[in-house]
């Protein structure tokens, strides 16, 4: 069960209303006015908490589960315990992280509040309902839309535009950039800062300025400590709804397109394009002016050096599709075995 010291329960909610939220269904028998309170894992889960099976690697946990409720896809309703009410879903994780929103709602933005220890430009505009913490700065030609959250010590440079509803974590700076409706940049993000952009000389190398922006679309979510370069002519565009972790680096004139999905220390070069849906995994790395089409998934650890098609899995250094890379890693197996003996 979440520690209520840091996570406030909404409920209860009737077991039936949790089904309307999730798009899940009862399963006969399953009683529509009981009380849930809470989620909890299986394996701690208790009578009054709802739980979920998604992955068969716990199977033994649901068996065994005290959980008073249980999301599961219906196949699995002959292994539930005696006594567990079921919910049936086609997507148990979806239907749990709608449940789990709906009894942990996000904190919002309660009433609007403007720190005294904050500076902020006389020309800044700012929308209705905002929160600006302590320590916040917000520069010249800013503009603020309303909603607005800006966590304490960071710092919104000049002439930088924040959607409606845009969050903003704290010790974050963001330059040359126009941010789009509800997005969301997690502590400690930079967004604008130069790109990595030289010309080589003998001499000394020569920076190259970098004159583009930022252009967040919509719904983005960027993790903690993620930085993403301004470009250095052309603009750096993150596309609407895409999701990113911790600790990404995205380089100047970069392209991502919709609903991509770009895991933890993932390395993206400059000028480097992502169609819609792309997904990579963590520590992946993607050299320079590539292009990676619509719905490629890119395994964790990959190199990727050269353009990718859309609608396929790679795996490796440098990346192959993951067949064919599975193909060379059991080829390699049989010769080292072959040498052996």
């Amino acid at each position: 069960m979440p520690d209520p010291r840091f996570f406030q329960a909404a409920g209860p909610f009737s077991l039936s209303r949790l089904a309307e939220i999730a798009g899940a269904v009862l399963a006969d028998g399953a009683d529509g006015d009981y009380r849930v309170e809470a989620v909890a894992a299986l394996d701690v889960a208790g009578v009054h908490e709802i739980s979920f099976l998604d992955n068969m690697r716990y199977k033994d946990q649901f068996s065994s589960t005290k959980a008073g409720a249980c999301i599961v896809h219906p196949d699995f309703a002959p292994e539930a315990p005696e006594g567990v009410h079921l919910l049936f879903s086609q997507y148990p994780y979806k239907s749990y992280a709608l449940i789990a929103q709906a009894l942990y709602p996000e904190r919002g933005v309660a009433e609007a509040f403007v720190s005294e220890q904050a500076y902020i430009a006389e020309d800044v505009q700012i929308g209705q309902g905002c929160v600006i913490e302590p320590g916040v700065v917000i520069r010249s030609g800013a503009k603020i839309g309303a909603s607005c959250w800006i966590g304490a010590q960071s710092v919104i440079g000049e002439n930088v535009e924040l959607g409606e509803g845009v969050r903003i974590g704290e010790n974050a700076t963001v330059s040359h950039a126009l941010i789009g409706d509800y997005s969301r940049l997690y502590p400690g993000v930079r967004v604008g800062q130069d790109g990595f952009g030289f010309a080589i000389d003998p001499s000394g190398h020569v920076k190259v300025p970098q004159l583009g922006r930022v252009i967040i679309e919509s719904h983005v979510e960027i993790g903690a400590n993620t930085t993403i370069d301004r470009g250095a002519g052309p603009d750096t565009v993150i596309g609407q709804g895409t999701w990113i972790d911790n600790l990404v680096q995205i380089g100047h004139n970069v392209k991502i397109g919709r609903g991509c999905v770009i895991v933890a220390q993932v390395g993206i070069s400059g000028s480097t394009v992502l169609e819609d849906f792309v997904a990579i995994g963590g520590q992946a790395g993607l050299a320079g002016h590539l292009r990676i089409g619509q719905g490629a998934r890119i395994a964790a650890q990959t190199g990727v050096m050269r353009d990718l098609q859309g609608g396929q899995e790679y795996m490796g250094y440098p990346a192959l599709p993951i067949r064919q890379f599975m193909k060379q890693v059991a080829l390699l197996k049989r010769l080292a075995d072959k040498k052996e003996r």
